[in-house]
């Protein structure tokens, strides 16, 4: 039997050993400096890839609304006076060349057609394409899709002499629907192999469940996967728009020769190689070639960045 032993009341106490602790607040850890100071930088490289990319676009937009006097006596103002601005540039740009403006409105809506167009014929065959490539099985598959990209080992100016000739003798030279069937060969490897590669995501049990529920392929398509698959498909169509939208070389090989069928690209170089065009009126058409472009991408951003295939299997 143990018997505890108790120390008299007037002893001293016994020191304590125990290392000290610093007073909260002073001092800092080293996680602490990394994050505060990681935090800092962030925020300063986003801030400086901001100005880096919106720079331009803010220039070129500060240019098209200032005066021209204003402009040559000091082209480097970053801040432009209100009695300086004007919108006679974007009037001179929009309108008609039968009332001695450049006729964009015209030049818009011909790139408008050619670029819907162009989204449109894409998307369906590489919808059905990329979704026959991912889901169904028949011998050489794999190597249809390696195929696919091969076409973007050879340059698209490697066809533009053949298509000429080819497009003139059918007397289709000057047209826009062939202009778009042209635009669509050249974007629709690319969408094949994206469109693949996110189908290939979407979980095969959903579209087998419907089967067993007696869903056609046809219908699994149009009400499971195209849904699920709709934020690949919407960059698909941004992607293949800009490219079309945008496009110069095809476009002055066919349409060069009647103005009332040119694309804004070619409206734009236009005013890029006269001296007669102010440099006002030129940043404008810029911009107007620009503006769609980046409402496109706003509009669609939610959709493009969602996650639409989350939660849609539960296991």
């Amino acid at each position: 039997m143990t018997r505890m032993v108790t120390a008299p009341a007037d002893a001293p106490a016994a020191p304590d050993t125990r290392p000290s602790r610093a007073p909260a607040g002073r001092g800092w850890s080293r996680t602490t400096v990394e994050t505060r100071v990681l935090g800092v930088l962030r925020w300063v490289v986003i801030a400086g890839l901001a100005i880096f990319t919106l720079f331009p676009f803010y220039y070129m937009v500060l240019l098209s609304v200032r005066d021209l006097s204003s402009l040559l006596q000091d082209p480097g103002r970053l801040w432009p006076l209100l009695s300086e601005l004007t919108v006679g540039t974007y009037r001179e740009v929009l309108t008609p060349t039968e009332s001695g403006g450049q006729g964009f409105v015209r030049l818009m809506a011909n790139s408008g057609l050619i670029a819907l167009g162009t989204v449109a014929v894409t998307l369906v065959f590489a919808v059905l394409g990329s979704y026959a490539l991912a889901r169904l099985r028949f011998p050489g598959r794999r190597k249809v899709g390696v195929l696919f990209l091969a076409v973007y080992l050879f340059p698209s100016i490697l066809l533009a002499v053949p298509l000429f000739v080819f497009l003139t003798r059918l007397g289709l030279r000057g047209a826009l629907g062939p202009l778009v069937l042209v635009y669509v060969s050249q974007t629709i490897a690319v969408a094949v192999y994206t469109l693949r590669n996110y189908f290939q995501t979407v979980p095969a049990s959903i579209e087998e469940a419907a089967a067993v529920d007696g869903a056609s392929r046809f219908t699994i398509m149009r009400r499971i996967t195209l849904p699920l698959a709709m934020p690949a498909i919407l960059s698909n169509g941004l992607f293949v728009f800009m490219i079309a939208w945008n496009e110069f070389l095809f476009a002055l090989l066919f349409l060069v020769e009647d103005r009332s069928r040119w694309t804004v690209s070619l409206g734009l170089s236009q005013l890029a190689g006269s001296i007669e065009i102010p440099t006002t009126v030129l940043m404008a058409g810029s911009v107007i070639l620009t503006l769609p472009i980046v409402v496109l991408f706003f509009a669609t951003e939610r959709l493009l960045t969602g996650g639409l295939t989350a939660g849609a299997e539960k296991g």
